[in-house]
């Protein structure tokens, strides 16, 4: 009858959270991808991948690991945040493009 409140994400780690395995529920290469691309571009992320553990599981296990101790935690949200600011920023840039009304339009021809 009542559905069942799953956590969006669960956590693995070692105790200063300097090495972490989050599992990220309802979320598939598309954001895992995006999320790992962004992980390691910050210089302070030592180690990040992520994997499906099974095609017909809706969730992806995101590894993060830290140079010097830092918190895999404020990684995974500053990443997250910048993941939302570049898709912000797409998102504003098409619909610009869209009200420009310079793009070629096709009609089908009976």
């Amino acid at each position: 009858m009542g559905e069942s409140l799953m956590p969006k994400i669960k956590l693995g780690h070692e105790p200063d959270l300097s090495a972490a395995t989050y599992q990220i529920h309802d979320e598939s290469h598309t954001i895992g991808n995006a999320l790992r691309w962004m992980l390691m571009k910050n210089p302070k992320v030592e180690f990040c991948g992520y994997s499906v553990p099974h095609p017909s599981e809706n969730v992806i296990n995101v590894r993060i690991q830290m140079y010097d101790h830092l918190s895999s935690l404020d990684a995974l949200i500053s990443a997250l945040d910048n993941l939302d600011n570049v898709c912000n920023s797409i998102e504003e840039k098409y619909l610009n493009s869209l009200r420009a009304g310079k793009y070629e339009r096709w009609e089908e021809q009976s």
